[in-house]
Formats: C-alpha cells, structure tokens, sequence
C-alpha cells in the first residue's frame, strides 16, 4: 500500500483486498483505527487525510496479516470486554461478548460490598476476575490457569486496570491448588469445544487448543471441576460456568443435587451460563 493513500482509498482497498469475508469493512476499519490510533468517527469524518510511509507500512502487514485468517485481536494485540480493554496474545482465548453474560449473572448473585472470596478457574487473558474485582471493590479473586504464559499476560491486564494487588495468579489444573480454600464464588469460562467439531479458522488456527477443546463430548472440564467446585464453596455460594450450544442437558445432568441450578441465554436465547448452588 502507497504512502499518501486517502484513509477512504485505503478502505475501500483494503476491504477488497479482505473479501470474501463478511467483516472485510469492519476488520478494515479496525485495523485502520489501530495503525493511525484514531477512532471510528475521526476515520470516517477524515475521509480525504493522507496515510504516512510508516501508517501504510503498517497496515499493509496487518492487512496481509488478516487476509490469513489472524484474529484481529492478535494483530492489534487488544480486545475490549465488560467495558475495559484487556491485551490479548496468541497464549489466551480472545475474550467474547458471550462471556460478559457470566459476569453479569456474577455480579448480580453477590453482595457487591461484601468481602468476598472468588475463584475464577481457567483466567486465561483474566478478562472475568479483572472485570469482577473492577466491580466489586472489596473481593480478592484467585485465578487459575494450566499455562503459565496466559498468567502473565492476566497479570498485566490486572495491573493495567488497577486490580493487580487484589487478585493472586496460580498456575494450577482447574482448582487444584487453592482446595484448601473456601469461596463465595467459583467462576470458569472452560474450554468446551468436543475434539471432533472444527471451528472457523481464525479459531482453530490461532486460538490456543488447550483452551478449546474438551475431549469427545467437550464436558471433559465440567466433569473434573464440578465436584471439587461444591467442596470448595461456602454455604450458599455459587458456581457459575459459561456452556457451549447444545450442552445444557448434559450440564443439567452434571449439576443434580445442587439447589437452584438454572441456565442463563444469550441475546438470541441460547443457554450460555449454567448458575448452581450449594446447599
């Protein structure tokens, strides 16, 4: 791409250039955006400015980039989730707008001044316990991940968003390390992709597999977190899990015995978060 290319001209390229993909404008947007460090209006009220050497530069790889299937996220190397921007590498699952509903029916079963106790299993960018300590000022969140590269990149995010101090990172297999523990809360957005099932590329070639995939039927995760989630609990505290299409049967059947079990939809209605309460 030239230098001295008009933003409208680099668009329309660009997006040429993206197709035949259904988001070629927006992700030529975004890309934009990020290599100018503008915002969407100033993007589309500047039609006619110019594109330095170093912007075309730039947004010409990312462009090549993209054109390869690479999630946009990772080019530009952030993603926004429950209002805060969070980095996001190749090491974690970019965080979704489905999540948000898991921090939604969080917050909305807890007392948000109380001193809570939370266990967020699996953190991956920490995009659930920065979100949750964000908005409740009092909880302390230990957050658990296998990967040791995704921790580092969750420590960042909390530092970043002021909640560094608050929430301890541990590299742990689901709950393993904090057993000893007892919490209000236990939160996991686990990996529930079944092995046979194949994600879009931008998915399935990006997106770390550990953090996808759950065996035959994707339930491998329920089935070894649920029970120690109900030792770990308090009297009354919650598990609440984000679930894949189709699965909440199956988690019905995981949950029997724990009172008030319940799934929450998305915006189109598809069970999304199973909530259960130990007794």
């Amino acid at each position: 791409m030239k230098d001295g290319i008009s933003l409208r001209a680099a668009l329309d390229d660009a997006a040429l250039r993206l197709a035949p993909s259904q988001t070629a404008r927006r992700d030529a947007e975004l890309l934009l955006m990020h290599a100018i460090s503008c915002d969407r209006a100033f993007l589309l009220t500047h039609p006619e400015m110019k594109l330095a050497l170093e912007q075309a530069a730039t947004y010409d790889s990312w462009l090549s980039r993209r054109a390869q299937n690479e999630p946009v996220q990772y080019i530009v190397g952030e993603q926004e989730f429950f209002g805060l921007k969070f980095r996001v590498t190749p090491d974690v699952l970019i965080p979704r707008l489905e999540t948000e509903h898991l921090v939604e029916a969080a917050l909305a079963r807890v007392n948000h001044n109380a001193p809570l106790r939370i266990a967020d299993i699996g953190t991956g960018s920490g995009a659930i316990a920065v979100a949750l300590a964000h908005a409740l000022p009092n909880a302390r969140v230990a957050a658990t991940d296998i990967s040791q590269a995704a921790l580092d990149v969750a420590r960042g995010n909390a530092e970043l968003h002021g909640a560094g101090a608050r929430i301890e990172f541990i590299e742990s297999d689901l709950l393993g390390a904090v057993k000893e523990e007892s919490f209000d809360l236990i939160v996991s957005n686990p990996p529930y992709v079944a092995d046979s099932e194949q994600p879009e590329a931008q998915v399935r070639d990006f997106e770390p597999r550990l953090a996808l995939f759950a065996g035959p039927d994707g339930l491998d995760v329920y089935r070894r977190l649920i029970p120690p989630a109900r030792e770990a609990l308090k009297p009354g505290g919650w598990l609440l899990m984000e679930i894949g299409h189709g699965q909440r049967e199956a988690l019905w059947e995981l949950l029997r015995g724990w009172d008030e079990a319940s799934f929450i939809g998305d915006l189109q209605g598809i069970p999304r978060v199973a909530c259960a309460r130990r007794v």
